[in-house]
């Protein structure tokens, strides 16, 4: 962050800067921003996923508007994934488009959400269901602002760089099954190789597929069955995006081991390395699996009507499955929530 204006001047230009934080954030390194550029205007939202609603997005447009904000303008989000989100979404489309940075402060957003240009606020139907793909001109991941963060959003960091290495990057999950507990300390050298592998991986995906037509989907291993997870627990803080995905990748693994297109192994060493670093998140899932299958059913990936799966073959060999019945995935849901139930 000591740099900021630098980077700036070589890959922004922008001729005014705009800001969007949060409270939390904001109490800890807007005043660093505001000492480097003079910002034009600066919006302070609540923390947390509830700040990503059209009333938010409505009061941030009109308060820049109203500060000439031109198309030469530039809005940087300093945050985690949830600021990252909602300001990606104004810059997307205010005046059609002004330039956008990332400076994520959550190990989360540095590894996953800043990286890629995917950008949405939620919708009473589900979460990120209003968005666009809009990619940011620079991505400041300063790994000292990760020394603020509280254990638990560590832990959900994590959940998206276990992530990278299950899709088809098994070299990786061998370095964190060896690795992990440094990652989850903090300590510099495994938190800076992580980081970079994690957004090596992704950015090869994007540039792949940026519009998510095909390979791009893998990105949403767990995801389907996390977003059900979170809208469940109501966006207030008591399940965190990570800490879902974390429950949604071991929901696939399992689901994929059910339908007999993994081998069993590979479930054993992934539960193995959840039991080893304690990664399971300490949330208990209420509904009935005919409703988090009727949530499933809104998923933005879906394709004419069928539920898109994200499925593994094995550690580093996953797939897009867009064949699995209802049946067969309510059945599923129906043993694993009796399984953590009891």
């Amino acid at each position: 962050l000591k740099g900021l204006t630098a980077y700036l001047d070589r890959y922004v230009g922008a001729e005014k800067y705009f800001c969007v934080t949060d409270e939390t954030v904001a109490g800890l390194y807007l005043e660093n921003l505001k000492g480097q550029l003079p910002l034009s205007d600066i919006y302070i939202c609540s923390p947390g996923e509830a700040a990503k609603s059209f009333t938010i997005y409505e009061d941030i447009c009109e308060k820049f508007l109203g500060q000439s904000m031109t198309r030469k303008s530039a809005i940087i989000a300093l945050g985690g994934g949830v600021v990252g989100d909602m300001a990606g979404f104004v810059a997307a489309t205010v005046l059609r488009g002004v330039k956008f940075v990332q400076i994520p402060t959550t190990l989360l957003a540095q590894v996953d959400s800043s990286v890629g240009g995917k950008t949405a606020i939620n919708s009473k139907a589900g979460k990120n269901l209003i968005g666009a793909f809009y990619q940011p001109e620079l991505v400041i991941a300063d790994t000292h602002v990760l020394k603020t963060l509280p254990p638990r959003q560590i832990y959900a960091g994590y959940g998206e760089i276990l992530k990278y290495a299950l899709i088809d990057y098994p070299e990786f999950f061998e370095w964190l099954d060896k690795n992990a507990d440094k990652v989850l300390r903090g300590e510099p050298a495994a938190l800076s190789k992580a980081i970079r592998k994690s957004c090596e991986k992704k950015a090869e995906i994007v540039a792949a597929d940026e519009r998510e037509s095909g390979q791009r989907a893998l990105l949403n291993l767990g995801h389907t069955f996390a977003h059900a997870l979170e809208k469940e627990a109501g966006y207030d803080g008591a399940l965190l995006h990570g800490e879902a995905v974390l429950i949604g990748m071991m929901m696939a693994m399992e689901f994929s081991v059910d339908l007999g297109v993994c081998d069993p192994q590979d479930l054993q060493r992934l539960k193995a390395h959840y039991d080893r670093y304690d990664l399971m998140p300490d949330y208990k899932i209420k509904s009935d699996a005919e409703t988090l299958l009727n949530v499933m059913a809104k998923d933005k990936k879906n394709i004419g009507g069928s539920i898109v799966f994200i499925l593994l073959r094995g550690i580093g060999k996953a797939y897009v499955e867009t064949s699995v019945s209802r049946n067969d995935a309510k059945e599923f849901l129906v043993k694993f929530l009796k399984a953590i139930q009891g």
